[in-house]
């Protein structure tokens, strides 16, 4: 992390704030350190996709963030080697972000969303280029036109990108899903899910993040590793709205299916990560979940020590806008396949 030495010099922050930050820092890699969570990353065979809704990342209604935050959130992202983000509002906080982070991430973003729906958000991807590679794939999805029809498009467009890592070709698509009314089957939230999850299944052979197929075509029989990712707003893994993600095909890792919700609360599973039927060239790895930062930084403890700065409101809900009211999800995969490569290939030459 070399931002971390351009604190010092931060001019936005005062003597005793910076103290603030180097505690609640050293505190996160204590966590990091202690608990193997998220994973420290290895550079050659596994590969950590996370994500995280950053709320209202840019301006809310308590204003800008101050530089405090932005360590905070750079500190967990950096233990990630691809991480989709959702509620960018600012492309300068990210710029900012990635910034701190160092010339070694890249990022990929999506216009403004427009329209009352769509909330002036922007997704993106942050990934490190030590490990991961953008592929040239990068669309905004549009929903077909079905019998007919023009297709009621969802409120965010859901943003697909193609990625390499070690051996394998990775497509995401992330997602921000229309959240309407606090209902668990919101009707326009389940048709925007069985829409989007029925579209990326029925096009999933399509999808190439660049890797070029054989003479035979016989490369095209299985589809490249798809997966979805992102906040999809559901409620509880019961609900009718997880099964129009599962019942098009898609698979949550069965470690993230254990794990408590992804909301402060933990009592909502609104974040997911799912891949499509089963993954071809990366294998989950057991090792997943969603890290609590409000355990280590604007803590519960600290409500006194930003009085001053909490303009309106309780400090449980400011903090929210600060860092933000999803946990970051993330989920290993192994990418080394060259032990089953050489085994299929030993099949053929025998053959």
């Amino acid at each position: 992390m070399t931002f971390v030495s351009s604190l010092k010099y931060e001019d936005g922050l005062t003597t005793a704030q910076k103290q603030r930050v180097v505690s609640g820092m050293q505190r996160l890699r204590e966590c990091f350190h202690a608990k193997g969570e998220p994973p420290l990353r290895t550079m050659d065979d596994t590969v950590i996709i996370a994500t995280w809704n950053l709320r209202e990342f840019g301006k809310s209604k308590f204003g800008y963030r101050g530089p405090e935050p932005y360590y905070y959130i750079a500190s967990i992202i950096d233990r990630f080697d691809l991480v989709a983000l959702q509620e960018i509002r600012s492309l300068y906080a990210l710029q900012h972000l990635c910034g701190l982070l160092g010339s070694h991430w890249n990022y990929l973003i999506t216009d403004v969303t427009l329209g009352p729906g769509g909330n002036a958000e922007r997704m993106a991807y942050l990934y490190d280029n030590r490990k991961v590679r953008f592929s040239g794939l990068a669309a905004e999805l549009v929903l077909p036109d079905k019998n007919k029809k023009t297709a009621v498009q969802l409120a965010r467009s859901p943003y697909i990108a193609g990625f390499h890592a070690g051996w394998a070709q990775i497509n995401l698509c992330t997602v921000h899903i229309y959240y309407g009314k606090a209902l668990k089957d919101d009707p326009r939230r389940v048709r925007e899910i069985k829409d989007l999850a029925s579209t990326i299944a029925a096009n999933a052979r399509g999808y190439y993040s660049g890797r070029a197929p054989r003479n035979d075509d016989s490369s095209r029989k299985k589809p490249e590793d798809i997966l979805l990712l992102g906040d999809f707003n559901i409620f509880n893994r019961e609900d009718v709205t997880m099964e129009a993600l599962t019942g098009a095909g898609f698979k949550v890792p069965e470690a993230l299916g254990q794990i408590p919700g992804s909301n402060v609360e933990r009592n909502k599973h609104y974040d997911q990560i799912a891949y499509y039927k089963q993954t071809a060239t990366m294998q989950a790895t057991g090792r997943a979940g969603v890290f609590d930062f409000f355990e280590h930084v604007y803590r519960d403890a600290d409500a006194q020590v930003y009085k001053s700065e909490v303009p309106k409101g309780t400090f449980t809900n400011w903090r929210t806008f600060q860092m933000s009211d999803h946990l970051p999800m993330w989920c290993e995969f192994r990418i080394d396949s060259m032990d089953e490569y050489l085994r299929t290939l030993a099949k053929e030459l025998e053959a």
